[in-house]
Parts: C-alpha cells; structure tokens; sequence
C-alpha cells in the first residue's frame, strides 16, 4: 500500500488545477511546465516589463544627462523628477483604485476586488515611502533642513501611516470576506486624505513649491518635457508591478482553496 502526505497532495492538486492537471495511474506522469504565478506567463505581460523597465532608465538619464541644471537649485534639484512622479502615483493611480475597488468590492463582493486593492494599497506605500525619502534629500540645500512640519509634508506621512496600517489590518486578519469588509472600509476613509494632501498647499500657508499655476508650470520647456516622461514612465511601471502582484495574490487564493479542499477530505 502507498501512503501519500498531505503536502504531496495539495501540491498535486495544485498543479492539477492550474496546468490542468496530468495523467496519473500505472504509467508515466506526464508535467507540463507552470510558471509560479499560475497559468503561463502571457507575452504581454513581459512586453510590459520591458517598456517599464526601458522607459525608468530613459527617464534617468534625461533627469541626469539631458536636462539642464536649475540656475538657483543647482543638480539636486533633479531629484524632482522622480520624486513628484512617485508622489503621483501614489495619490493618483495607487490610493485612488483602493478606493475605487472597495466600493467596488462592498457593492459585488467579489475578493477579487479586495485583491487588487490591498496590490495598490502595497504600491501606494511603497511609491510615498519613495516620495517622503527624496524630499528631504531635495530639501536639505534649499531650506536647510530634512524635514519641517509643512502641511504638505505632515498630510502626506499621515496618508503613509493610513496605509501602513491599512496593511496591517490584512495581515492581521485571514483572508476572506470578513478582512475584505475591514479593509474596504479602512480603505474608503483613508483616501479622504488624499485631496487634503493635494489641496494642503492652496488651502494652507506652505513652502512647499507649487508646480502648476494658472499660468502652466513652472518649468523650463526641456524640464516639462523629462518631468511628464518620467511620470508616464512611473506610471507604466506601477501599471507592471500592480498587474504581477495581482496575478500572485490570485494563486496564492487558488492555492489556499485547494488546501482547504485537502483538509475536508
């Protein structure tokens, strides 16, 4: 008699699901290669890789090279294209689909909603740790100081510690509906921060600078132009990472079903 473990049998349901499964019995098993996130890994998907990853290193090297250096900042000003770009992600695509997909996921209840919103919700803190780092290295020369009390500064680490703990409401909770509920919730109220963040400098004394007036930007017309490749560049890369981190988050669902599955037999 032949005694398979458990282990073995969730991986083999595992890959039965994915792969559709193989043929098993007195003859040869034949595997068919899965790539770790699931189903095969689509060529798009890479094509997108590819584009984010070119388009960060062009966007770098039209910030250092090709741009010309700001008569009163000097070359630390150029930590500015890549610093608004992540503030932009992250108040804009990132925090924004977490609210969207929460409405989204208490109207259908679909956890596949609750998915993509915690993904963006990890981004969104990645892209505002991102922006709360290289301001202070910009600030430093200019006002003589890392970090100052500015309404700017204090809303936007208050949006990071919203989605901090965002984050560990998830992992504090199993996943399913009921986390589902908590976190779309979280997520709803959260974002109200997020056009206080952007309004701080209008509704508030601040010296914080202001990019875009009644009259355009503030920029030089070669410094516009690296500034708004750097922010499609950006864009298209938290595009990439929130489709692969996605795609993971749904396996690892599959996969968690399929051991529950295990367990009842």
């Amino acid at each position: 008699m032949t005694t398979v473990s458990r282990g073995s049998s969730v991986e083999h349901d595992t890959q039965a699901a994915v792969a559709g499964g193989g043929s098993s019995g007195g003859g040869a098993t034949t595997a068919t290669a899965v790539h770790p996130t699931g189903a095969e890994r689509p060529l798009w998907l890479d094509v997108l890789g590819v584009a984010a990853i070119a388009s960060v290193l062009v966007a770098l090297y039209g910030a250092i090279i090709w741009a010309p250096t700001e008569a009163v900042m000097g070359h630390v000003q150029r930590i500015f294209y890549f610093h608004m770009p992540s503030a932009w992600v992250a108040l804009g695509p990132a925090f924004t689909i977490v609210f969207i997909c929460s409405i989204v996921y208490l109207v259908k209840k679909d956890l596949r909603y609750d998915r993509i919103a915690g993904a963006s919700a990890e981004l969104g803190v990645l892209f505002t740790t991102i922006t709360l780092l290289t301001g202070p290295l910009w600030a430093k020369p200019i006002w003589g100081a890392y970090w100052t009390w500015d309404p700017r500064l204090t809303t936007t680490l208050v949006l990071w510690f919203i989605y901090v703990a965002y984050l560990m409401l998830r992992s504090s909770i199993t996943e399913g509906h009921r986390r589902a509920r908590l976190s779309a919730v979280f997520g709803i109220v959260g974002w109200i921060d997020v056009p206080i963040v952007f309004m701080s400098i209008r509704w508030w004394r601040t010296i914080h600078p202001t990019l875009v007036t009644g009259e355009g930007m503030n920029l030089d017309s070669s410094m516009q132009a690296v500034l708004v490749f750097a922010l499609g560049a950006i864009s298209l890369l938290y595009v990439y990472l929130l489709v692969v981190r996605v795609r993971q988050l749904d396996m690892g669902s599959r996969i968690d079903r399929l051991r529950q599955q295990s367990h009842l037999r």
